[in-house]
């Protein structure tokens, strides 16, 4: 099976790349990767060693060509290259996300690959209840005030398109919530709080009142156990959509208790858009106010069908899974010679500033 990565150096990519590697030691056989990344990682480092790498823009004019190209002989390609910044710069942002899945779709057709697996988002939903999970068949067009949530749902629209056009093909997406590894921890904190947040306390306070509104409602999934999901699809040659996330649903009295607070205190989710949208109009943090409209809007999900077509199961809990990832940015790690999971201790690794 010669299987392709687009994105293969991000949170996500990283992470298939050591699961796929971890069941060739483990025995199957007849594996070749090939990776696909616009800046190609340090290649005598794991995971990202023994890999066929593409240097390849999903945006660029000539990325069909190219990427047909990469693509030629391979059964499978897991599509994940997806930009969070420059939030600022939506044009370019869909010219990469929305524009770049068409590419990578156009070019696996052209290329005759067999099964075609796209990270698609829990962000992909229409907007949706918080008491009650709703399966794979709930409306995924987005919520129009999240750029990434609307692109997403674009992205959506791409696949039920090509699937109609292309019914040789098989086609899985998979729906995660939140995504989250210590050595994700420095590039979320780019990408989210972005630079002027000092980040090495964020593990060590532990606040007695947590300010959080309600309707905050959220899931999360370890990385190791999306990519272990993303394996199995393409082991087993699946297709369709697939929730993925860990228990428990995180809830605002969880997460007060988690992070040791006597007391959660129910706030505005206008007063949160207000304040992040202010402080992201000031450069202050990284995240714009479409991600809050996210945050209450977005559904919690059923993953009844990756744990009994896939046979996934979680090796992680959603709350070990923020451990780690509160770890990583109160530390700082990164993964040494990814261009983008690089950590505070590797500016060697940055990559250029956002537009």
């Amino acid at each position: 099976m010669r299987i392709a990565i687009i994105g293969a150096t991000g949170n996500v990519g990283t992470a298939i790349l050591r699961r796929i590697k971890r069941a060739m030691a483990e025995g199957r056989d007849g594996i070749e990767l090939v990776g696909i990344s616009r800046r190609l990682p340090d290649q005598s480092r794991e995971p990202y060693d023994g890999v066929t790498w593409h240097s390849i823009d999903v945006a660029s004019g000539s990325a069909r060509q190219k990427l047909a190209a990469a693509l030629a002989g391979c059964d499978a390609v897991i599509h994940l290259a997806w930009l969070l910044q420059p939030n600022r710069d939506e044009d370019f942002m869909r010219r990469v996300n929305v524009n770049g899945t068409a590419n990578a779709l156009a070019a696996a057709a052209d290329a005759g690959v067999k099964q075609f697996v796209c990270a698609s988002s829990l962000g992909a939903y229409n907007p949706g209840p918080k008491d009650r999970p709703v399966d794979e068949s709930w409306p995924a067009r987005g919520i129009a005030s999240s750029h990434y949530s609307r692109f997403k749902g674009e992205q959506e629209a791409l696949l039920d398109s090509f699937e109609r056009q292309h019914p040789e093909i098989k086609v899985a997406r998979l729906r995660p919530g939140l995504i989250f590894q210590d050595d994700a921890g420095s590039s979320i904190g780019r990408y989210f709080l972005g630079r002027a947040i000092p980040k090495f306390f964020l593990n060590k306070v532990r606040p007695p009142l947590l300010p959080f509104p309600r309707e905050f409602v959220f899931q999360a999934v370890h990385s190791d156990d999306i990519a272990d999901a993303y394996w199995r699809v393409v082991d087993q040659g699946a297709s369709g959509a697939f929730n993925i996330a860990a228990d428990p649903v995180i809830t605002p009295p969880l997460l007060g208790g988690f992070l040791g607070a006597k007391r959660v205190l129910h706030v505005p989710v206008a007063l949160v858009r207000a304040l992040v949208g202010a402080a992201w109009s000031l450069r202050l943090v990284a995240m714009d106010p479409g991600w809050v409209d996210m945050a209450r809007s977005a559904p919690v999900m059923k993953t009844t069908r990756a744990r009994e077509e896939l046979g996934w199961v979680p090796a992680r809990t959603s709350l070990e899974a923020l451990q780690e990832v509160m770890d990583g940015l109160s530390e700082g790690d990164g993964v040494g010679g990814s261009p983008v999971l690089y950590g505070r201790r590797d500016p060697e690794s940055a990559e250029p500033a956002p537009r």
